[in-house]
């Protein structure tokens, strides 16, 4: 069912552990006996290789090729890889080789001209300059995380431009800012994230230019200047949206907790994040080349997705990519048993009760899979657990390249895992004879902004009809309510935990119904923004052919 839906261009819903990886081979398949390029997506190099790895026997049977394309290949291997029946990608190395071939095909622009080019012997065709085939399948793995969580962000590509100037700048900029109180100086505004300066603040970054050259005299372009400092202060942390790692500042994926190393912030912000963490500072990139992945997934004659969590999203991938959604039935019936949601007032109290509860399933021998937001909540739970007598497996941004050997044992009796969001997403984790009675315990930290997260990270216990439970974990002072909603609201909410008020928390599970409503509601307007952005550059630059 699965394979004929992917086939007929439609996004699949199916439960993890249901054989998405099987489904995408059948559907494959099908696609390179057309003889048109087929391309395999999925979230990173690891299931590349390890998909293709595992099905390549298969294709063989059926006559077809297979190739992969990760980020350490080189160009000449990516052109054979591409003129593969099959090739198997992650979207960030198939845009960019997209874009880096309409670099290349654009020293020839007009298409008679290619056309000549490729007839004149001795001449080199475009065929020659370019490594891909062309777009014309597509069959896109985890398909709401590729083309509906990371989709916002376009890929950029770019080229080092020595800056001296604006890293004397950046520097600048983190000493003026180093006394600056927020409330007195500065107000944040973290659900937009955005910094305000108040009267005081523009008083004492007044007095402080005074005596600073260039563009401190201009009072427009040193306020953005120092108001990039305090976001770089205020909403990027360390173990959160980034880590500092061998004196890089390395960007995390917050939506899967791994680690990008090769990306950058742009206008001048990475470059503020690494004054701020002292390190030193690296060339600011040239933008090149651009495009939103929603615009080069659109280009595909035939695309197709699976995941486990679509109909949260339905009406989006309808909008965006006119892909209708089929929910395909479990194999078995799902016996995972969701345990009552739990609220506390503060953070402290609900990380007691975490480690409270690990404890106590720990001794009966149960696993559990712990997920969090942040890769600095991992850190400190491990050491905490670690701490208290109870060995676990961390898995994070920093470890992520041992991600699928971790996933692999989360299911081994009495093993405790604590992992960040969906980091080992696309392993499965089975259950030895010995534990299958009792299945595997997710235990959620936080809510998400996105419900889908919290359902992918549920969805790992009760996988082909094992037994499991999960629970969710909440406090008032988690990042969801502080960003999204009213501090009064929360406020009242919290006191009535507080004080035990009989169904106190019955506004709590409200409360953070609305919270991500809100998230969710302001995600998908940005992306909608990103969708409207791409539709005007398609009516303005219809005549350049991008």
């Amino acid at each position: 069912m699965g394979a004929l839906a992917l086939h007929r261009g439609h996004l699949v819903e199916m439960a993890t552990g249901e054989g998405k990886t099987l489904v995408a081979g059948l559907a494959a398949v099908l696609a390179g006996w057309s003889g048109k390029p087929c391309h395999i997506v999925t979230v990173n190099d690891y299931l590349v290789r390890r998909d293709a790895e595992w099905l390549e026997p298969f294709y063989r049977l059926c006559g077809v090729s297979v190739g992969t394309v990760t980020a350490d290949l080189a160009t000449e291997d990516r052109s054979q890889a591409y003129d593969r029946d099959i090739t198997y990608a992650t979207s960030k190395e198939l845009l960019g080789d997209f874009l880096r071939d309409q670099l290349r095909s654009m020293r020839i622009e007009q298409p008679t001209r290619r056309l000549i080019r490729q007839l004149l012997p001795g001449r080199g065709g475009l065929r020659e300059q370019v490594v891909m085939r062309g777009l014309h399948t597509a069959v896109v793995d985890e398909a709401d995380s590729v083309l509906i969580d990371e989709a916002v962000t376009p890929l950029i590509i770019s080229a080092p431009k020595k800056n001296p100037a604006l890293n004397e700048v950046v520097m600048a900029a983190g000493a003026v800012v180093t006394d600056f109180t927020p409330g007195a100086d500065y107000r944040v505004n973290e659900r937009f994230r955005e910094i305000e300066l108040t009267g005081m603040g523009r008083d004492k970054l007044a007095q402080k230019s005074s005596q600073l050259p260039g563009i401190w005299q201009g009072v427009q372009r040193r306020e953005e200047v120092v108001k990039q400092a305090l976001s770089a202060r205020e909403f990027f942390r360390s173990g959160k949206q980034y880590v500092v790692n061998r004196d890089r500042v390395v960007i995390v994926d917050e939506f899967t907790g791994r680690a990008m190393p090769g990306r950058t912030w742009s206008q001048g912000l990475h470059q503020a994040i690494e004054a701020k963490e002292g390190v030193s500072l690296t060339d600011a990139n040239e933008t090149v080349a651009r495009m939103s992945f929603q615009r080069f997934f659109r280009q595909y004659h035939r695309l197709s997705g699976m995941t486990g969590t679509g109909h949260e999203s339905a009406m989006e991938f309808w909008h965006v990519y006119e892909l209708p959604l089929v929910q395909i039935p479990p194999n078995k019936p799902c016996r995972r048993r969701m345990e009552s949601e739990r609220f506390f007032a503060t953070s402290e109290e609900k990380w007691t009760a975490i480690q409270e509860t690990i404890r106590r399933t720990h001794e009966s021998g149960e696993p559990i899979l712990v997920g969090t937001r942040s890769v600095d909540a991992s850190d400190r739970l491990a050491r905490e657990l670690t701490a208290s007598g109870l060995n676990c497996q961390l898995l994070n941004a920093v470890s992520d390249a041992h991600e699928a050997a971790i996933i692999k044992e989360a299911g081994q009796p009495g093993k405790i895992t604590v992992a960040t969001n969906m980091a080992g997403r696309g392993t499965d984790i089975k259950l030895p004879a010995e534990v299958i009675a009792q299945g595997l315990f997710v235990i959620a930290t936080e809510r998400h902004e996105s419900g889908r997260v919290d359902r992918q990270l549920i969805g790992r216990s009760g996988r082909q009809g094992d037994p499991g439970r999960a629970q969710i974990y909440v406090s008032a002072e988690d990042e969801l309510l502080r960003k999204y909603l009213s501090p009064v609201l929360v406020r009242a909410a919290a006191k009535g935990l507080k004080l035990g008020i009989p169904g106190g928390q019955v506004p709590m599970k409200g409360i953070v119904w609305l919270a991500q409503f809100i998230a969710q509601k302001q995600a998908a307007k940005a992306r909608g923004k990103v969708v409207e952005s791409d539709k005007w550059l398609d009516r303005a630059l219809a005549f350049a052919g991008w």
